[in-house]
């Protein structure tokens, strides 16, 4: 058993175990097949949120798994863990919602729902003004500040039918398989090889 795997099972999520007090500005910086982008998280607009955030990251949550939901002039999807095990273990580790302080615009990112607390792990990135999701408690926790190029860039000639949103029903092969599915069925989706905290970047 992976050591992710064993905390997720073991241990709340809500719980930071290598740094008990996120920083209040994180930038992290992710390594994918399209390039490098950079995202600013800022737990003045989403506590709740961005503590996840620091903790899917720190934990390696997000290493070696897939794009899996690419929408041209809407979002770009990600945040289920490669290993199917991993992703089981943390579908209902939900964290309360934050209210909505930021707008859902082009490069700001906001995690993926089907109603009030329901917040795990799928975080999207809005690729042009979103801010019709505002209203629906879609509440940013970061942006993107460098390499929105290459976040346009993903692949999306799959649009929904590689797992599509949470609430279009369509995931369960996700969980299920995860990458071997992905890979298989889906082969030209943009990996997310690796995200980790840009050093001299987080602030407490």
């Amino acid at each position: 058993m992976t050591r992710l795997l064993a905390f997720l099972i073991c241990v709340s999520l809500t719980q930071v175990l290598h740094d008990p007090k996120p920083p209040d500005t994180l930038r992290v910086k992710f390594q994918t097949t399209a390039g490098d982008f950079v995202i600013e998280a800022h737990r003045d607009w989403a506590p709740n949120g961005v503590d996840r955030f620091h903790q899917l990251v720190t934990d390696g949550y997000f290493d070696d798994s897939r794009f899996f939901r690419v929408v041209p002039g809407f979002i770009a999807q990600f945040g289920l863990a490669g290993d199917p095990k991993v992703a089981a273990a943390s579908r209902t580790r939900t964290i309360p919602d934050d209210p909505v302080k930021q707008s859902n615009r082009r490069g700001f990112v906001s995690y993926a729902m089907t109603g009030p607390d329901t917040r795990s792990t799928q975080i999207f990135i809005s690729l042009a003004d979103n801010s019709r999701l505002d209203a629906q408690g879609f509440a940013p926790i970061g942006r993107v500040v460098e390499g929105m190029d290459v976040v346009d860039k993903l692949y999306s000639g799959y649009g929904e039918t590689s797992g599509g949103g949470m609430r279009g029903g369509k995931q369960q092969k996700l969980f299920e398989e995860g990458n071997a599915w992905l890979d298989r069925e889906f082969p030209k989706l943009d990996k997310l090889l690796r995200a980790r905290p840009v050093e001299g970047h987080s602030g407490g």
